[in-house]
């Protein structure tokens, strides 16, 4: 029985150990570089102050110009290319743009609003434009799949920023700096393996990560296991040491006896965070669509935009974007100024408010699930299943204001949400799949555990020196993989 656990792990270690480095070393990196993305504090501080100057057709105009069959997602009113726009989002289709000035909507983007969109971005760096594209090194994210194609203009700027317009409503959508691009190849490229996307085999790409993932937890669960009865610990060996091996060997044994446990949860976690077989989706997800009470329509939103935006300045808030917004069938206006600050207007008292009620959200809420029992409270603090992470991290750029309002509900998947009280939106929906993989994932791959989180560089000193440990555990079995080939 020994001597199949021997060939089971050395030959899977043959073909894994070089992929288990390469995460090790990658993983690494993205605790300080993430993949590329437009923040949305980057989005909203390269915006200019909405101008009122003949702004703006009435959102029934916009609607009708988007489209009059169906009610969007969402609505916001932004600048783009230097030109006031209704942006719209539609579930499962390509988002809309219609000029606010003239309320016709806009067509595809070209190269000349391309350049217009960077020189709103940046008005001081020189520009130019690379083409279009559907999807490329740091263009892979579903998020952006919307505004495909996306149109690319290169700044020279300081930082050497790449830029991505959407090709649908003209607005930057995501930028990527040279140093950001240089280390995701050798980060979140490298760690997601990328490199495998755009070949012709994107359709096997989630299988394959699963099945490596999963072979590589067997591989490294094997090598544990010999480890433990290689290791001598009542009778050294005839060398003195109570490990039989030399050179390498010895590495990878001492290695795998140190940081082998953590090594498996690691690459372990790495297998949940891909949700294979979708063992984190909820075979009956609760229906949260009544929370917003109902279809974004014009009738909702008596305030206009343009005297939206004279009560936002009355109260101190220069808005760069509008958003609005319908909480439990009632209508508000957010403003957004550019260091992310946020004010709400209400379609029901027309008063400009820091906060919308938290009574506002709770009986939103309980439309959800009219007859079950619903339970709320009010977080001033971070706790295991609502913290912030850093902006480079994977949803760190997602803001995480305090406090906010979770609501438990006794449904079967006991599914929680959590309300933001400066803007009414959903954060978040999380049933017990989706806290168990909060376990599996989030805890036992980046170690998103409040006491290691605020108190850094302690977690930084934690992931780093055993990532180390598990490269070392890799780089050793790389070696003796390839003495064993050689063979």
């Amino acid at each position: 029985m020994k001597r199949y656990l021997y060939l089971w792990h050395r030959w899977l270690g043959i073909g894994l150990c070089l992929f288990m480095a390469l995460w090790f070393f990658s993983g690494v990196v993205m605790l300080y570089v993430g993949y590329p993305k437009l923040t949305p504090r980057e989005h909203l501080s390269h915006l200019p102050v909405l101008s009122l100057q003949d702004c703006c057709v009435d959102l029934s105009v916009a609607l009708a110009a988007a489209d009059p069959q169906r009610a969007p997602a969402s609505i916001r009113l932004s600048t783009v290319a230097g030109e006031p726009r209704y942006l719209f989002s539609y579930p499962g289709r390509s988002n809309v743009a219609v000029d606010a000035r003239t309320g016709q909507r806009v067509g595809f983007t070209d190269r000349d609003w391309a350049l217009a969109a960077a020189r709103q971005y940046d008005p001081l760096a020189a520009a130019v434009y690379r083409g279009p594209v559907q999807e490329d090194l740091w263009s892979h994210s579903r998020a952006l799949d919307a505004d495909r194609p996306l149109q690319r203009v290169q700044l020279a700027d300081a930082d050497g920023t790449l830029l991505y317009i959407s090709g649908q409503t003209g607005a930057v959508v995501r930028d990527a700096r040279a140093l950001e691009r240089g280390w995701n190849l050798v980060g979140a490229w490298l760690h997601w393996l990328y490199p495998l996307r755009g070949i012709g085999v994107d359709g096997w790409w989630s299988n394959l990560l699963i099945y490596l993932s999963l072979t590589a937890t067997l591989m490294a669960v094997l090598g544990a296991v010999i480890g433990v009865l290689r290791w001598r610990i009542s009778k050294p060996y005839r060398s003195g040491s109570r490990s039989p091996y030399r050179g390498f060997a010895r590495w990878h044994h001492i290695g795998g006896l140190l940081f082998g446990v953590l090594a498996i949860t690691w690459i372990f976690s790495g297998l949940m965070s891909m949700n294979p077989w979708r063992i984190f989706s909820s075979s009956t997800p609760l229906d949260t669509a009544a929370y917003q009470g109902g279809p974004l329509q014009a009738q909702a939103f008596p305030i206009s935009a343009a005297r939206a935006l004279s009560r936002f300045a009355d109260e101190g808030l220069v808005a760069r974007e509008l958003e609005w917004r319908l909480v439990g069938g009632e209508g508000y206006l957010i403003g957004h100024d550019g260091g992310g600050r946020t004010r709400v207007l209400s379609m029901v008292d027309g008063q400009v408010h820091n906060r919308l009620p938290r009574e506002v959200l709770e009986r939103a809420a309980q439309a959800i699930l009219p007859q079950g029992r619903m339970l709320s409270e009010l977080l001033d603090s971070y706790d295991f299943y609502y913290y912030a992470r850093a902006e480079q991290s994977m949803l760190g750029h997602l803001e995480k204001r305090l406090p906010v309002l979770r609501v438990r509900f006794d449904d079967p998947q006991q599914t929680w949400l959590h309300l933001d009280l400066y803007t009414g939106e959903m954060l978040g929906v999380l049933d017990q799949p989706k806290r168990v993989s909060r376990w599996l994932f989030a805890l036992l791959h980046s170690w998103d555990w409040l006491p290691l989180l605020q108190r850094r560089p302690v977690w930084d000193i934690w992931m780093i020196v055993f990532s180390v440990g598990g490269l070392i555990l890799s780089v050793s079995g790389v070696v003796l993989g390839w003495r064993r080939l050689r063979k």
